[in-house]
């Protein structure tokens, strides 16, 4: 037989063991289409969807994408029957475009497991993480955790205007273009010329009403992109102190009950975060009820930013500790801001994760 085709099928029968044990726990199986709309996933990702999606047409429904994960589908499915508590599982194939050859590749399967419910959300997230511990308990494999919502604490108490915070935030999931804005709005990198050129040459008495149509820019959009120009500009950049609070939160990187010492002693400088850090403590207290050794489990205050953006809150992976180049065997999140979005004035707290039947298989094939 064919190896691909093998690999898949064993990938499937891995997969089902997985989908059976999320079942017995009262979770829903739910299908989703292959083939998603591109506007709702754009509207959530923004352009730089493009680069991780497979893009096509359809005549009759417009642009269309490869499923690039469950969980967008599952939450739009769950909403559109109401905001009530339940669980599902799926499995299936995803899609995601590849700049290099490696060892991620552009199609594989996900088996996956979404809680929503409006219990205690942090014992939720010690219940899911603490599920695929047990799971995948048998490969021996490195765990790490993270929580996203710190990250977001620590920008909302910056002391710098709402739309610098607002793009630090969207740019948080891309490291190179946050560190490019946290040192531009520091004052530590110089303005680019072109744009020094743009502002002298506003400073002057040609009307902005008179800005020229640029593509399908109107006057109007370009005039108003011109003032925020200017009022990025005359923003004091930010206190030293802000920055190295920030960086020093970015840096941290240890086991959890260090790590949640490191973040206390933060706290009194960033009192911002504080009430992240409270909960990160709580979490951590349930996720000891259930079981897990915080003393073998990392805390990468960073985790979780270069994965798909609608994590908000405590993220997870799982992870071949002597691969470093694969991708992670499992991982997952909070995704509460997710239901609000596509809920359609309903929300619900909800956390889930997914795992990689075809890593499994090969990580048992060598035991």
């Amino acid at each position: 037989m064919d190896g691909t085709f093998d690999a898949k099928a064993t990938a499937r029968l891995t997969g089902a063991r997985f989908l059976a044990a999320f079942a017995e726990l009262g979770a829903q199986a739910i299908e989703a289409d292959i083939l998603q709309p591109a506007e709702v996933l754009l509207d959530l990702y923004g352009e730089d969807i493009r680069a991780r999606a497979f893009v096509t047409h359809d005549p009759l429904r417009g642009e269309m994408m490869l499923r690039p994960d469950f969980t967008v589908p599952v939450v739009q499915e769950h909403m559109a029957g109401g905001a009530e508590p339940a669980r599902y599982c799926y499995m299936g194939e995803v899609f995601r475009a590849q700049e290099h050859a490696g060892p991620r590749e552009a199609e594989f399967f996900q088996v996956g497991y979404e809680v929503f419910d409006r219990v205690n959300t942090l014992d939720a997230d010690a219940e899911v993480f603490a599920l695929f511990h047990s799971l995948l308990a048998p490969l021996g494999l490195r765990a790490a955790v993270g929580d996203i919502g710190l990250l977001l604490a620590a920008i909302d108490g910056l002391d710098t205007t709402d739309k610098r915070k607002a793009a630090l935030k969207r740019h948080i999931w891309h490291p190179k273009r946050f560190r490019a804005l946290l040192d531009r709005f520091a004052g530590r990198s110089a303005v680019p010329a072109s744009r020094q050129a743009l502002l002298a040459a506003l400073d002057s008495d040609a009307p902005l009403t008179q800005a020229p149509m640029i593509g399908l820019r109107s006057q109007s959009e370009i005039a108003k992109r011109l003032t925020a120009l200017q009022e990025d500009a005359a923003t004091a950049p930010l206190s030293p102190n802000d920055v190295a609070g920030l960086e020093t939160l970015f840096a941290i990187a240890d086991k959890a009950p260090k790590s949640l010492e490191t973040l206390q002693e933060l706290a009194l400088t960033m009192p911002a975060i504080a009430g992240r850090v409270a909960m990160l403590e709580t979490r951590f207290n349930a996720l000891d009820a259930k079981g897990i050794d915080l003393g073998g489990l990392d805390f990468e205050a960073t985790y979780g930013r270069t994965t798909l953006e609608y994590y908000d809150g405590f993220v997870f992976g799982f992870y071949d500790a002597s691969d470093a180049g694969l991708p992670p065997v499992a991982s997952g999140g909070r995704y509460d801001a997710l239901t609000r979005v596509l809920g359609q004035g309903r929300e619900i707290p909800a956390v889930g994760g997914v795992i990689r039947p075809a890593l499994v298989a090969q990580l048992e094939a060598k035991a």
